[in-house]
């Protein structure tokens, strides 16, 4: 019987708890993220040379009209990140990315964005909020990220991918991009 009695109070007492839970959470919405999107921890991933799959490609318009082809883009690095314009993190990360475009565009890497959800208005919008330079291709049917399935594709929204020169993926950061993380890998597949 003295079970009985403990689990009634522990179940009277789990409403209480749960209001006291509620209380302590955090009233800040910028730290909100939209759960409509799997949300990486900003886990990188390198592969080595010799361990890399075949080259990708893919081509797609971009929300400026111009069309953009990975197998164009061939001899120097590029850089693809996933994202859509309510995307917390990607709104986060979306200056520290403008700045990294600023240090290797110079050195021939090429930025793309691939937006997986927005419609040309809100994407536009997200482009000339953060003053983002280099074109984004709207996929919102999905097609893009199939044709990166494979070895390290793409897995959450925020995602980077970082192409070597021969357009094999050479590293990925599922989630939010740290940019020293990011800018190293940039710099490795220079140097190859």
């Amino acid at each position: 019987m003295r079970n009985v009695s403990f689990t009634r109070r522990a179940v009277l007492a789990l409403p209480l708890g749960v209001v006291g839970l509620a209380g302590c959470a955090s009233t800040d919405t910028s730290a909100r993220y939209d759960t409509g999107y799997v949300e990486g921890s900003g886990v990188s991933t390198e592969i080595a040379v010799d361990k890399r799959g075949d080259a990708y490609d893919f081509s797609g318009e971009t929300f400026s009209g111009e069309t953009f082809a990975l197998s164009e883009k061939r001899g120097a690095p590029v850089v693809l990140n996933v994202w859509y314009a309510s995307c917390a993190p990607c709104r986060k990360e979306a200056p520290d990315l403008v700045k990294l475009h600023e240090t290797y565009a110079s050195k021939g890497v090429t930025f793309v964005g691939v937006n997986v959800r927005d419609e040309a208005g809100p994407a536009q919008a997200f482009e000339q909020k953060f003053s983002i330079p280099y074109p984004s291709i709207p996929d919102r049917d999905g097609t893009i990220m199939y044709a990166l399935r494979g070895q390290v594709s793409p897995n959450a929204v925020p995602s980077t991918l970082v192409f070597d020169a021969k357009g094999r993926v050479a590293a990925r950061i599922s989630g939010l991009a740290d940019p020293s993380i990011l800018g190293a890998m940039i710099d490795r597949v220079l140097s190859e």
